[in-house]
This record gives structure tokens, C-alpha cells and sequence, in this order.
């Protein structure tokens, strides 16, 4: 319960109704305590007619605590058209005895009260309420009971939670927070005032054309799991048909809407009776994902829960959308947009987490450098397009050749590095499969009625023992690349033992600059 400042002296009815309610709730309580009370208090309570205008709840209590008096308001939502035979307990609900205490403190001190508080409805429902408590004297000043006026004004508190997670959204999406968080949060924004509501973000994934678990933090987890990765179609339930035809998708009846004949058993074994789909479109038109409201009674949504699906999905979009901008960067910024291998920008860290790990669990680490050879050559008498398709062929080769724990990276230019992370074999082995790996791309490329053969000349270095730092083993990879080189080109070198001095004034030494 949120309190408001106490005793302002405002009051929801005019100054002569409120003197003439206390003097009749004076009259009232007397006739109360009578052997015939209840029927004189009823033939008294001629200003029914007067309340009975107002849709605030009125509603009186003697010093007991006992309700004497209720406009039709305050009976509608006390579900009774006896007033006389309730109490603070049926008024109140699971509040009754703090709001009983609180009534009787106030009775006691003879203080009005004003504050926000919130009352929980039979159906679960939370209804707030501005309530002003005003105690009532008889002739000589004593408390005899107390006047309750509320106003319902949860639509206005919804509202403004609704604005302020709205702005929150908002900041952790400038902030860059992780998408899952603000997804969730999206979620429970729309479910917070609506009731018996399952919110749901799926995320489009186009390479596969299917949608992924974005979010659903109310969803049983069990058949989040089970539709993560549906295809979408033109009927696959809400979600998958609301992505395919890029529309929104009312189903107000599962078990029966063609649309999930094939997901209805899954939905009712997890009591979920309608489900309201509204694709998340980019600023380019692309399919983002779905944003869908799940019920668990067979209905169409409220115009309420329209305007919070609205709300959410132009959230959702801008989340999704932003996020994957900035995954796009991110990947520019470390990948080669020709190849698109990793570059050296992302090749440092994770080369050297490898060693660091490898130096943990005592484990060897194969790093080699590669170099294409006469690829000035291919790029001067063919032309650029055809030098950057064999680029691009060595390069999905290479990603062929390696396991998902290795690393291929594109250094620049004509040149290739291989980090074999987790090697399980000896020297040997490793060296073997590495010569495999650089036959493999040397065969022929074809491309525009050109053969290119495109040999390559490849430097090998061990950690530990060739060095211990992602600078040291480049080095020795690099230099023994060059000695490859020195050696006629198209084979394979492993780091020498002695000092490194410089690879590139061997290759000086021993052939023509290409």
C-alpha cells in the first residue's frame, strides 16, 4: 500500500452533504445499538438517493468497525445489497485487519486520512483506490464512526506505470543492456496491468526461417523450449503465421482455429486457450520477430490489451533492431568484410586466452602463418575480382579445414594464420594435417573461364616451446613462413631453434620482392 500525504481537508463530496451525512451517521449509530437497529437504519438511510449519483464509493462504519452505510458503488464492489451485515473483512479482503487497525488508530486520534492504497479483488485483480477517511463526531464531539470515500483510479496508476517503464525501457536500450533483459522487461510491462496475460517475444532468424525464444518470463518453461525454433508458415499457430504473412494474428480460440491444428494439444496441455500475434517489423520492412499476448480463456482481447500490444512491439522493434546494428558492427569491426574471417583486431584477444588456458591445462598450441604465393601475379594480370574470389575460395577452405575449437584468421592482404587450440596429437600429426590443409588450398579455382592455382607457402611454430606469448609464436610462425618461401615456396617450414632475426630479409636474401 503506497500512502499519500495525510490530512490535506480535500474531500470528493461537497462540504452540506458531508455535514448532513455525519449528522445522520450520528443518528444511525445511536439507532444501531438499539434491539430494533436494523430495520430503523434502514428506513433512515434516506441520502442513499443523493450517494447512489456518485460513482465513488461511499460507505460509513461505526465505532466497531461495523458498516452502517454503502451507495450502490460501494456495494458493486463489495458484491452485496445488504450492507448491514458486513464488516471490514468483507470490505477489505485479505486487508481486513490492517485496514481495521488503521481505522480504529484514526477513529481514535479523530485525524482525516488520504492516501493511495491498493485492494485485491477476488479474481486477483488489483484495484487502486484514492481514499479519504474522515471520522465522525456526535453532539458532543466524541468519534462515533467514520465516513470511507474512494475513488477508483487505477486506470490512471497503470497508466503511469506504463509511462515510467516505458521511459525505463527506453534507458536500457540507450544504455545498451543485454536484449534478454530488456525483452523481459517489455513482457512484464504489458502483463503487470492486465490480468490472467502471458506476454512473449520470438526472435526471427531469416538464414533459417524460423523463430527463436526472445523472452517470456511467465510462459511455463517447458513450452517456451518446445516451440524455440518453429518454422514459420501460414499455419503455425499465431506466432509462425503472424511472421509469415506479416500481419497481426487473432486466434480467440485454439482448440478450434485451424491455424494451430498441429500445436493446439501442446498449448492445452499448458492450459493456454487464445494467443494474439503481432509481427515486429524493422525500419527496412524485415520481419524482427513476434510479439504475442497468451490467455487462458477463450476470448479476443480487450481494446486495452491492443494498445499495450501496440506499446510493446514499437519497444520491441526498436530493441531488436538496435541489438542487431550493433552485432553488425561489432562484427565489422572484427571480421573481414571480404572473407569474412576474423582480423587481427579479434585474432589478439582470442589467441591469447588460448595460450593462457592451454599454459592451465598444461596443453600444446599449434599456431601457422600462411602467405599465398605469387598472388601480386594472380591480382595484376587477372584483375581484382579475381583476386578477391580467390580470397574469398581460400578462405571458406580453410574454414573447412578446421575444427570448431581452431582459429582461421585473415591478417591482411595474402595473409592467413591457423591457431589449432585443443591439438590432442603429437607434432607430427599436427604438421601432417597442416600440409593437408595447405594442398587443399592449392586446387584449382574456377572462376570466369580462369583455372587459378594458387600455392602457398606455410610457417609452423609449437607453444611452449617456440614461445609463450601470441607475439613471439606469430614471430616464429612468420619467420619459418619465409624460410618456406627462401625454399622454392609451396610447402611447409616449422620454426627453427635458433634466435629469430628476421624472416622477411631471408626471403630477400633468397628470391625477388612479389
Amino acid at each position: 500500500m503506497t500512502d499519500a500525504m495525510a490530512g490535506s481537508g480535500s474531500s470528493l463530496l461537497p462540504d452540506d452533504t458531508l455535514q448532513d451525512l455525519r449528522q445522520r451517521l450520528i443518528r444511525i449509530s445511536t439507532l444501531f445499538s438499539a434491539e430494533d437497529g436494523h430495520s430503523t437504519v434502514i428506513q433512515t438511510l434516506d441520502a442513499r438517493a443523493l450517494l447512489d449519483q456518485f460513482s465513488e464509493e461511499v460507505h460509513m462504519t461505526d465505532r466497531l468497525g461495523r458498516l452502517v452505510f454503502a451507495n450502490s458503488a460501494a456495494m458493486s464492489r463489495m458484491r452485496t445489497h445488504a450492507p448491514l451485515t458486513l464488516t471490514a473483512e468483507n470490505i477489505y479482503c485479505d486487508e481486513a485487519e490492517a485496514r481495521f487497525l488503521l481505522e480504529q488508530e484514526l477513529m481514535a486520534r479523530g485525524t482525516v486520512d488520504e492516501r493511495e492504497e491498493v485492494i485485491a479483488e477476488p479474481d486477483g485483480r488489483k484495484v487502486w483506490l484514492f481514499t479519504t477517511r474522515t471520522p465522525l463526531r456526535g453532539d458532543e464531539g466524541q468519534v462515533v464512526g467514520l465516513m470511507v470515500m474512494s475513488r477508483d483510479i487505477t486506470e490512471r496508476k497503470q497508466h503511469d506505470e506504463t509511462r515510467l517503464a516505458y521511459a525505463q525501457t527506453l534507458e536500457m536500450i540507450a544504455r545498451g543492456k543485454p536484449l534478454r533483459d530488456i525483452l523481459e522487461r517489455i513482457c512484464l510491462m504489458v502483463q503487470q496491468p492486465l490480468t490472467g496475460i502471458c506476454a512473449s517475444v520470438l526472435l526471427f532468424e531469416e538464414e533459417t526461417a524460423t523463430l527463436r525464444h526472445g523472452a517470456a518470463p511467465s510462459l511455463p518453461d517447458a513450452y517456451t523450449r518446445i516451440v524455440d525454433g518453429v518454422q514459420i508458415g501460414p499455419r503455425v499457430g499465431s506466432c509462425g503465421t503472424a511472421a509469415w504473412r506479416r500481419e497481426a494474428v487473432i486466434v480467440r480460440d485454439i482448440q478450434t482455429d485451424p491455424l494451430w491444428s498441429d500445436f493446439k494439444e501442446l498449448a492445452g496441455a499448458f492450459d493456454l486457450r487464445s494467443c494474439w500475434s503481432t509481427p515486429l517489423m524493422g525500419a527496412d520492412g524485415a520481419v524482427l520477430g513476434t510479439f504475442a499476448l497468451y490467455s487462458q480463456t477463450v476470448r479476443e482481447p480487450s481494446e486495452a490489451e491492443i494498445r499495450m500490444t501496440s506499446l510493446a512491439s514499437d519497444l520491441a522493434g526498436i530493441a531488436i533492431e538496435r541489438a542487431r546494428n550493433e552485432q553488425k558492427i561489432r562484427y565489422m569491426a572484427h571480421h573481414d568484410p571480404l572473407t569474412g574471417l576474423p582480423n587481427r583486431a579479434l585474432f589478439w584477444p582470442q589467441f591469447s586466452r588460448a595460450l593462457a588456458q592451454a599454459a592451465r591445462e598444461n596443453r600444446k598450441i599449434t599456431v601457422a602463418y600462411i602467405d599465398l604465393d605469387n598472388f601480386k601475379q594472380i591480382n595484376d594480370g587477372l584483375g581484382h575480382a579475381v583476386g578477391d574470389e580467390v580470397l574469398k575460395v581460400i578462405s571458406q577452405r580453410l574454414i573447412e579445414s578446421i575444427r570448431s575449437t581452431d582459429l582461421a584468421v585473415r591478417l591482411g592482404g595474402d595473409e592467413f594464420a591457423i591457431v589449432f587450440s585443443n591439438p590432442m596429437q603429437d607434432e607430427a600429426h599436427v604438421l601432417r594435417r597442416l600440409d593437408e590443409i595447405r594442398r587443399l588450398m592449392a586446387a584449382p579455382i574456377e572462376f570466369e573461364g580462369h583455372s587459378i592455382h594458387a600455392t602457398s607457402s606455410m610457417g609452423v611454430a609449437f607453444f611452449p616451446k617456440d614461445g609463450t606469448t601470441p607475439e613471439e609464436l606469430l614471430a616464429r610462425a612468420d619467420a619459418a613462413m619465409y624460410e618456406a618461401k627462401a625454399g622454392g615456396r609451396d610447402k611447409l617450414e616449422v620454426a627453427p631453434m635458433t634466435r629469430i632475426v628476421s624472416g622477411r630479409s631471408l626471403l630477400a636474401e633468397a628470391c625477388p620482392a612479389e
